[in-house]
């Protein structure tokens, strides 16, 4: 399938993802495999979660839009799915649920001398990140954030 055709496609296939209130994250179109298989990530557009029963709810409306579209006239393997949990933090959900978990902060240099932090999330504001760092609470206004994610765990 040429990028033309899949533009077409991915256009009408999010017109179906807004009537369920649903925004496509990503599209994939692998024809290298047999059957072709067409990947599309999906979220709620009020940020809520994706569950099995969207997916599936998703999926008829979807088929039926890309048989009526002959943009793919070839057998394929519909796989719809959510974008998972990240380890960016960026929603305010994110933030009241990973309250005194570990994050790492990177940090913008221009404003700050060091790049990263690490600590246990503590508080967060419009204007400024709170962590704890052995015990004591660090501020960091916004303007020095560039990212906030959860530690890893190493084995």
């Amino acid at each position: 399938m040429n990028k033309e055709n899949q533009s077409k496609l991915e256009a009408q296939l999010k017109k179906v993802a807004n009537a369920q209130d649903l925004q496509i994250c990503s599209l994939s179109i692998q024809t290298n495999q047999n059957p072709t298989v067409v990947k599309i990530t999906i979220k709620k557009t009020n940020g809520d979660d994706i569950s099995l029963e969207d997916c599936a709810s998703f999926n008829a409306p979807v088929s039926e839009e890309i048989e009526n579209s002959n943009l793919l006239n070839c057998s394929y393997v519909l796989e719809i799915s959510s974008q998972g949990v990240s380890d960016e933090l960026t929603s305010d959900r994110d933030f009241k649920t990973f309250k005194g978990f570990p994050v790492n902060v990177q940090l913008n240099q221009k404003n700050s001398k060091k790049k990263f932090l690490s600590g246990l999330l503590y508080e967060k504001s419009k204007d400024y990140l709170a962590i704890n760092i052995k015990g004591k609470i660090k501020t960091i206004p916004f303007d020095e954030v560039l990212k906030i994610s959860l530690c890893k765990l190493e084995d």
